[in-house]
């Protein structure tokens, strides 16, 4: 049974190793090649650009006293444990699995640049004219497709119940 359910998570961990790897890969091109707060349009929406964030999502806590860097890599480490007990148990559902993989990858590409760096890379720039989204990663990516494959894996679920 144990065995059984490592086998069924190889596969999980693979696809977040691969998420990790490309998103610790594009960091460092960009790291490489541009400095800090440096901007390259791509197209009239999109730039690739060098931004740091020591906070959350959209920069939340990004100018804390720098308590919030031990605080994110906890919490990444506690979800990254959370999710792995989780794919144990579900490894069976493909699209659960995905999501929880992509999301895996995600916060754990992000726990290494904080841990290594203090900070998270970002250099993904979209905007719509004088509008900017803000600046992301492969890895905010990865999490956001999987919270979207989540709520969608939840919506086929009720669908099936109902």
């Amino acid at each position: 049974m144990a065995a059984r359910r490592t086998a069924a998570l190889a596969p999980w961990l693979a696809i977040a190793l691969a998420v990790i790897v490309l998103d610790q890969l594009t960091k460092a091109v960009i790291v490489l090649m541009l400095r800090l707060g440096d901007a390259h349009a791509v197209t009239p929406f999109f730039d690739i650009v060098r931004a740091h964030n020591r906070g959350a999502a959209f920069s939340f806590l990004n100018e804390a006293s720098g308590w919030q860097r031990w605080f994110f890599i906890g919490l990444g480490l506690a979800a990254a444990s959370f999710i792995v007990w989780l794919l144990k148990r579900h490894g069976g559902q493909r699209l659960f699995g995905w999501a929880l993989a992509l999301i895996l990858g995600g916060a754990l590409g992000n726990v290494i640049d904080r841990v290594f760096h203090g900070h998270v890379v970002d250099f993904i720039q979209v905007h719509w004219k004088t509008h900017y989204f803000p600046s992301f990663n492969i890895a905010d990516s990865a999490i956001s497709i999987g919270a979207a494959l989540l709520i969608l894996d939840e919506l086929r679920r009720v669908r099936r119940a109902g």
